[in-house]
């Protein structure tokens, strides 16, 4: 078996039955699935059961333990040569695994990720997201764009590895946030080669409204402080940017009564979203989503920063002592 598909799931049974449907539409057919069930209270059993003729499809159902250790559990079950983390709101198009398998074929690497990019049919507010989230003006990225870069830093939503050196690198750690950056920082560290595949992209659908997005930066702004008390090396000046935005701009509306000239600022900065994500989506309105999204991205990792900072490097709390609410029990 060359490839193992590893896909841990909470609570989303209808995005599962999207992206096991890519999947049946692959060209490049040598690979199994493992499906694993993270303690969900919504589950998808039937929905792979649908599957069961169509593709190699396992499924299991474990206690929740969060993302990071469902994978492991999934990797100990799996047969396959590389295995492949994939987030289950992702769907792959038809050419995904040709595109890995040609990469693989024309240089071979240990361990691989490929970028995101968002779909036709995502709604308004998914559009917007993914712009924040991939625009260069959010400090976003594009999650590995370009082949010109030093370091590619692969993440779990479509992230590939050597089965020896998932082995020998014991796997994701128990770390709550950032458990794949985690993993990517132990992939240098150990000597590895890591590559990016630009081909190997994948349709990924993130979070369906506010809240959920503005919990997922904030808990991606909590994980770069976990991550520098692990590694101080990992911790770069773009990290806190914005962590900054947020000081600034609380800044800006405390002088504001005073120099209402101070939020040009911030209308500039809109201005530049608006423009540039209208263009880019072609729709006025996903420019003004747009605008919201950024805010919500910048101020949610920001605060994330911040209080994680306090909290771990001021008042030297635990990791899971400063940020018990938030780890799954």
């Amino acid at each position: 078996m060359k490839y193992s598909l590893i896909i841990p799931v909470y609570n989303r049974p209808d995005e599962v039955d999207e992206l096991l449907d890519s999947l049946t539409k692959q060209h490049y057919t040598e690979f199994e699935v493992l499906v694993v069930e993270d303690g969900s209270s919504n589950s998808c059993e039937s929905v792979v059961d649908r599957y069961a003729e169509l593709l190699n499809i396992h499924y299991f159902v474990k206690s929740n333990s969060g993302p990071g250790q469902t994978r492991n559990y999934g990797a100990e079950r799996s047969h396959g040569e590389y295995l492949i983390i994939l987030d289950s709101d992702c769907v792959l198009p038809p050419g995904y695994l040709d595109a890995i398998e040609a990469e693989l074929q024309r240089n071979p690497a240990d361990a691989f990720g490929g970028p995101d990019r968002a779909n036709d049919s995502f709604s308004s507010i998914q559009k917007a997201i993914n712009y924040a989230m991939t625009s260069f003006f959010t400090t976003g990225g594009i999650r590995g764009g370009t082949r010109k870069m030093d370091k590619f830093y692969p993440r779990s939503f479509n992230m590939g590895v050597r089965r020896e050196v998932y082995q020998a690198l014991g796997g994701f750690s128990k770390m709550r946030f950032g458990e794949d950056i985690d993993f990517s920082i132990r992939i240098f560290q150990n000597g590895y080669h890591c590559r990016l595949f630009p081909e190997a992209w994948v349709w990924h659908k993130r979070r369906t409204d506010w809240h959920k997005f503005f919990k997922q930066v904030y808990n991606s702004g909590i994980a770069r402080i976990n991550l520098y008390k692990k590694y101080p090396e990992s911790l770069k000046l773009v990290h806190g940017l914005p962590a900054v935005f947020v000081l600034g701009v609380i800044a800006l509306l405390l002088v504001a009564p005073f120099c209402i000239w101070s939020l040009s600022l911030l209308l500039v900065f809109s201005l530049i979203i608006f423009i540039d994500a209208s263009v880019q989506n072609k729709s006025v309105r996903i420019g003004i989503l747009s605008v919201v999204a950024a805010f919500i991205q910048l101020t949610g990792y920001g605060l994330g920063f911040l209080c994680a900072w306090w909290k771990r490097c001021v008042c030297r709390q635990g990791e899971f002592a400063a940020f018990e609410k938030n780890f799954y029990q």
